[in-house]
This record gives C-alpha cells, structure tokens and sequence, in this order.
C-alpha cells in the first residue's frame, strides 16, 4: 500500500518542482484569508481565535503564511539556478509544502491547541529554508547570493520573534512590522535578477522591431544597496521603538531611496511592455508606501495603515503576481501569458492597494473602500487561481521532467 502511494506522489505533476505546491498553496491562502477578513469585517464572521486578536491573524497570514509560502517556492525553484547547482527533488517540495500545511492548521486552531504547536510549526518551516539553502547561498564565490541569505535568515529571526511574544504573553505586532520591512527588502533582492532578464527581453524585442535602443537595462549595485540599507534602518528603528521623528525621516529615507532606484528603469518605450510595467509599478508602490508612512508619522506621531498596505496589499501583492505569472509559467515549461487576465488581475492590485489607502483620508468611506480593496485583491488572485493552477497540476507540455525552463520555442504555448 505504501509503495503504491509513494508511486502516485512520484508521479503526481503537482510535485514536479518545488515551487508547484507552494505557489498554488499561496494563491488558495491569498483568496480564502482574504475571504474571511472581508467576511470579519462586513459581517461580523468569526474569524480563528488566535492570541493577538483578529488583526494579527490577518497580518500573519498575509505575511507570515501567503507571502512565505510564495518566497519559498521562489527560492527552491531560484537558488538552484541562480547557483548552477542540482534541483531540489520531489521530496522537498512535499515536505514544506507539508510542513506549512501542519503551520496553518497549529496557528488556525492556536486558540484549542495553544501556542506551541503553532510556534513550531512555523518556525520549523521559516527556518527550514535558511538551513537548506545556506550551503549553496554562501558557496557562490562572487557573493551574489548573500542578499537571499540575510533576507531569508531575517525571516526567520521575525517568525521565532513573533512567536516568541506570543508564548511570553506579549502583543507580537512589532514583529509583523518588522517582517514587512524584511519582505520588502527580499522583493528588491529578487528583482534586480527578475528585472535583468524581463527589460532587456523588453529592449531586445523593440530592436528586433526596427525601433533603436542604445542601452540595456542594468539593475546597479549601488543605488539597490541603498534602498536595502534605507528600509532596514526604518523596520529596525521602528521594532525598537525608536523616537517618533527620526522613524518618520527614516522611512522618507527609505522612500527616496526607492525613487533613486527607480532611475534604473527609465529605459524608454521597452518600460511599458505588460512585464516591465507590473515590476515597475511595484517599486512605486513601494516608495508611495514608505512616503506614506514618513508622512503619517511626523505629522501625527502613529504609523499609518495606508502606508503599510501599500506595501502589503500593493507592492507584495504585484510582485508575488509577477512571481507566479514569470517563474509559475516558464519553469512549468510554457511561454509567458499574453492575455489579458494578467495586466487586469495587476490592475486590480495596485488599484486594490490605493483604495485601501484612500480609506485612512479624513471623511473617506472607509468600510467600503475597504471592501473594495478586498474585492479587488480578491479577483486578482482568483483569476492567478484559474489560469495558473491547471499550470501547475499537469504535465510538462515539452515533456521535461524538473525545474528547467522551455525546452523548446514549439512547445512553450504562450496561452495555455
């Protein structure tokens, strides 16, 4: 009966490579938590009784269990590549995704269990990817890999934090702040490989259309170091509470630092491609939400939520899509898509993100901006739900066996 079943998990597409379980995990949590904050918020549902309260299940899950799981199928799916080491077998995609599974239910039903099971749970997965993938991060003897190696580490310093309050009796917020600020600076790591490929597909296809383009697209070191350095100062300074006044500057700090890395992107027409423009856009939100935050900060003493979804609801949300349409596709062995769902589900993000925003505005109608912006990131990752998971439950259309991308133009269809 055993080696039965570890046949049909052998050739179950769905474990195929590591990302294919966790990114469709990541796209079911994103609809259904979402789902449930709405059904909290408009009529009053009851939502898992967790210690914190509602608003930390909700911050958790969006952190701590949708965008982790997204981060980690990125980085078992990228690291390999980006290290020209061996892929990751089926095995560790079952196991995380396993793992983060048990995570989920242990925090759900944290107010039965209590807090250690879901303390375990999640910290074990957190630190599960640090542990795996160190060896190979630190191995690349030209140190390109030690921004996914300080933000994965970070990541599972604030899951251990967090959980840490909890089981001392403490509110855990600050970490989940902290945790926004880490995620934000992995985005940035991540796109500098992500954006390399992407706007300089986008210039080379204006070239092969007569157009005339002087130079590519290079993602440089100095003004990305920067940002890094800007939003880690604000999280840090924020997490120790530091006075009132220097965070708000910190974090403009952070926002200008953003806008400076922007100046990489102007690259002419090639930036309004569907692809550059969605990663374009999460930059921007990025600087609009630590603009935001400084904002709200010097001018009334309290970190404002606008600022915070712009970073969560908008610039996470954009580039996890990204992720999912980019990496989900090309390395389940297809074409990019050149639909429409794509721009309209990112659409809907970065608009789901201004409106949640626009709530925080004095006379604004909050609850119902609120729920339009949950509408909003609601349909986009409904629609990631229904052109990407069939993706990921079948075969290879190239008939290739792993994490590779398209073996061949002819059998990569761009909208399958």
């Amino acid at each position: 009966m055993l080696t039965t079943v570890t046949r049909r998990l052998a050739a179950w597409p769905l474990l195929l490579c590591s990302f294919r379980p966790l990114f469709l995990v990541s796209v079911l949590l994103a609809v259904l938590g979402v789902a449930l904050w709405l059904g909290f918020l408009g009529f009053g549902l009851a939502l898992p009784a967790v210690p914190g309260g509602p608003l930390v299940w909700h911050a958790h899950e969006l952190l701590l269990g949708f965008g982790l799981a997204a981060v980690a199928g990125f980085v078992l799916t990228a690291v390999p590549e980006f290290t020209a080491s061996a892929a990751f077998g089926r095995r560790v995609g079952l196991g995380f995704v396993a793992l983060w599974l048990a995570a989920r239910l242990c925090f759900w039903l944290s107010g039965v269990l209590g807090p250690w099971p879901a303390a375990l749970g999640n910290v074990a997965f957190a630190l599960a990817l640090p542990v795996l993938l160190t060896p190979r991060l630190l191995g690349d003897p030209l140190r390109r890999q030690y921004g996914f190696f300080g933000g994965l580490g970070a990541l599972a310093l604030v899951t251990a934090g967090f959980h840490l309050d909890v089981l001392a009796g403490h509110y855990p917020m600050r970490w989940l702040h902290a945790g926004v600020g880490v995620m934000m600076v992995l985005i940035v790591v991540a796109m500098s490989r992500i954006s390399m490929r992407i706007l300089n597909d986008a210039i080379q296809a204006r070239r092969d259309r007569g157009h005339e383009v002087d130079e590519d697209y290079r993602a440089r070191p100095p003004r990305r170091n920067l940002a890094i350095v800007c939003i880690a100062l604000f999280s840090l300074g924020e997490w120790l509470a530091l006075p009132v006044a220097l965070n708000g500057w910190l974090a403009l700090a952070a926002a200008a630092a953003m806008l400076n890395l922007l100046n990489d992107w102007h690259i002419g027409r090639a930036l309004f491609e569907r692809w550059s423009l969605m990663l374009y856009s999460v930059y921007w939100l990025m600087a609009l939400g630590y603009a935001t935050l400084g904002i709200s900060l010097l001018a009334n003493g309290v970190a404002s939520s606008a600022g915070r979804h712009l970073l969560t609801l908008g610039a996470m949300g954009v580039s996890i899509l990204a992720v999912l349409c980019i990496a989900g596709r090309t390395h389940s062995g297809h074409a990019l898509d050149q639909r429409r769902w794509v721009p309209l589900a990112a659409a809907l993000l970065v608009l789901a993100a201004l409106l949640r925003a626009g709530a925080g505005l004095p006379g604004a109608p909050a609850q119902v901006l609120t729920l339009l912006a949950g509408l909003g990131w609601l349909t986009a990752f409904a629609l990631a739900l229904r052109y990407l998971a069939p993706i990921w439950l079948s075969p290879r259309p190239d008939g290739g066996q792993g994490c590779e991308e398209p073996l061949s133009e002819d059998n990569a269809p761009g909208c399958r």
